[in-house]
């Protein structure tokens, strides 16, 4: 991603198997731009991120590596206006998160293995480092429009206390939308036809505009504890690998698959819990801040295509 008045400097002096000829404009966000050779370094990254893309078609991953620029470069745009210094950021725990979502021990590690995919360490920082501003901004900005009653909580909780077992899953989710000249029930159909063809890893990456497609949809595992009583009768009734219906929530449809499930064996704490139900609602409802304000920041920015 390059700014327009950097572009002759930067193809003169170009420092790379590219030559001039094969460079291309492909589109204009607002003052940048994206090239061709963007493109493909962007793609190497998802991949690296996200293993399965390799099984889509070369227009699909194309798609997915524009589309994740164009949201690279609105929120960057944004991040600018609020982070003076933002080049100053640490990368401590960024690191440290991202050793262990690649499943490597330390930095030494993870620089062979990026070493055998041709993808710049630093450019890996910078755009994890992004994405971690961008929840903090999320946080600084809508953080007291949160609304959570404790009290109502902590009497669900002790409810749920009262059952003689409980459990926890591992989910992976897609949450999609719906556009203006779709309908829910063909954007529905063909996440599942392409999850029949693919798998559903691929398919969140594909189709999800919640930031866990980064990894696939992967969520995790999550105690009943914290989910609503409406969910939690959802999941008893679904099966392993099986995909509950669509849910609407205010900024789209929720598909949700069960991974694995598993009897929770250990005695809970109603504090511990409590703590953690909030934690979780709070970031639920930033999760849903954060989709709302990109779309109006994506809305009000002229994307040009070439």
């Amino acid at each position: 991603m390059l700014k327009v008045h950097f572009l002759i400097f930067f193809l003169i002096f170009f420092k790379s198997s590219v030559s001039f000829s094969q460079i291309q404009i492909k589109y204009k966000i607002g003052e940048e731009i994206i090239t061709n050779v963007d493109i493909l370094n962007e793609k190497k990254y998802l991949i690296f991120l996200r293993p399965g893309l390799k099984k889509l078609p070369e227009t699909e991953i194309t798609k997915i590596s524009t589309n994740s620029l164009i949201k690279e470069i609105i929120k960057k745009k944004e991040l600018k206006k609020i982070f003076k210094d933002i080049e100053k950021k640490e990368y401590g725990e960024i690191k440290k998160n991202l050793f262990n979502f690649k499943k490597v021990k330390n930095e030494n590690e993870f620089i062979e293995l990026i070493k055998k995919n041709n993808i710049s360490y630093e450019k890996i920082l910078e755009k994890i480092k992004y994405e971690a501003l961008w929840n903090e901004l999320i946080f600084r900005k809508f953080n007291s429009l949160v609304k959570i009653d404790e009290k109502k909580l902590k009497e669900k909780l002790i409810l749920k206390f009262s059952s003689d077992k409980k459990f926890e899953y591992n989910l992976s989710e897609i949450l999609f939308e719906v556009e203006k000249n779709e309908t829910f029930k063909n954007k529905y159909n063909q996440i599942i036809e392409f999850i029949n063809l693919n798998d559903f890893k691929t398919a969140a990456s594909k189709f999800s505009v919640s930031s866990s497609s980064n990894k696939g949809g992967d969520i995790g595992w999550v105690k009943e504890t914290l989910l609503s009583d409406r969910l939690v009768k959802i999941l008893k009734g679904t099966k392993k690998d099986e995909l509950i219906k669509p849910i609407k929530y205010p900024n789209g449809y929720l598909i949700i698959k069960i991974n694995e499930i598993r009897e929770i064996k250990q005695s809970l704490n109603i504090d511990n819990e409590l703590k953690e139900s909030v934690n979780f609602e709070r970031n639920k409802q930033l999760n849903q801040f954060s989709l709302l304000y990109y779309k109006k920041l994506k809305q009000n920015t002229t994307i040009n295509e070439y």
